[in-house]
């Protein structure tokens, strides 16, 4: 009995734990005003929006990261039902989705195109994770995409959002470590991937 209390205690621990972080996954964004559209890239540069809109792991705070030289850095917490657009250099991206664990997705990105990703969640140990999937041209994403534009706010990142990261980098870093071996040994037909020609 007290060990059956116990875990059950631990569980609603870690579930009010994951709510606490899906909440500040908005508080750190600045949401935009309704309506506001996904402006272009600008001249000679790419751009990816990621979006997430799923009824499962809704409450459930996801952050997004570019990796760079191994490290990686902040592009936005992605909340349910909202999208974030990341303006980029052409050429070749890694970038990795954290929660419980981290997952990746490689992109080859064109001038003054713009690229779709949605932040998908599946199920993990205590609480869901992510994973990252591109927008391909002539996928079955594509009206999922065409609907989130259309009906997802739109956030940027903020101070809070970076301050946010760096509190939790040493976390960030060690699933990284963790986990990207893993995905690199994976066959090249099971890491999701953004060619140049996917971008619009």
């Amino acid at each position: 009995m007290w060990k059956t209390r116990s875990t059950a205690r631990i569980l609603l621990i870690v579930a009010l734990a994951s709510l606490a972080s899906g909440c500040a996954s908005v508080r750190y964004m600045k949401e935009m005003p309704a309506g506001t559209p996904v402006a272009a890239p600008g001249k000679g540069k790419a751009q990816v929006v990621f979006m997430r809109s799923t009824f499962l792991g809704k409450a459930i705070g996801a952050s997004v990261f570019e990796i760079k030289n191994d490290n990686p850095e902040l592009v936005g917490l992605v909340a349910n039902d909202t999208k974030q657009a990341y303006e980029v250099n052409p050429g070749r991206h890694l970038f990795m989705v954290v929660s419980e664990s981290a997952d990746y997705l490689s992109a080859d990105l064109a001038p003054n195109r713009t690229y779709y990703v949605f932040v998908t969640p599946r199920m993990g140990a205590f609480r869901a994770r992510f994973s990252l999937a591109a927008v391909t041209r002539g996928g079955d994403l594509a009206q999922r995409a065409r609907d989130c534009l259309k009906d997802c706010r739109l956030v940027q990142k903020t101070s809070e959002s970076e301050a946010w990261a760096r509190d939790n980098m040493s976390d960030i870093r060690n699933k990284h470590r963790e986990n990207y071996p893993r995905w690199d040994k994976k066959p090249a037909n099971e890491k999701p991937h953004l060619a140049r020609e996917d971008g619009v």
